[in-house]
């Protein structure tokens, strides 16, 4: 025999615990999009490119904060080389 206290749940008992069970799986489904979108970007992130001496040099060169000789003397010197000596 079962025993039973009160009328049992009525409609608005029924109402309410459907509308609970479908924002508590909303909340679940929102969390886990949230969750792969966030690993999908932190995962997708290349290193930032930094920039060569050579295009630092060729950068300045095209906005015209040095001369071709300038230039020129510059990039021998980052590559090693050595360049014919000024003369004064």
């Amino acid at each position: 025999m079962m025993w039973w206290y009160g009328p049992g749940m009525g409609g608005w008992g029924f109402a309410l615990m459907t509308v609970g069970m479908v924002l508590f799986w909303t909340l679940i489904i929102l969390g886990l999009i949230a969750l792969v979108r966030y690993l999908q970007s932190a995962g997708g992130r290349s290193p930032e490119v930094r920039a060569t001496p050579e295009d630092l040099l060729a950068e300045r060169f095209a906005r015209g904060e040095i001369d071709e000789q300038e230039y020129r003397g510059r990039l021998d010197t980052l590559h090693g080389r050595s360049g014919p000596a000024i003369k004064r």
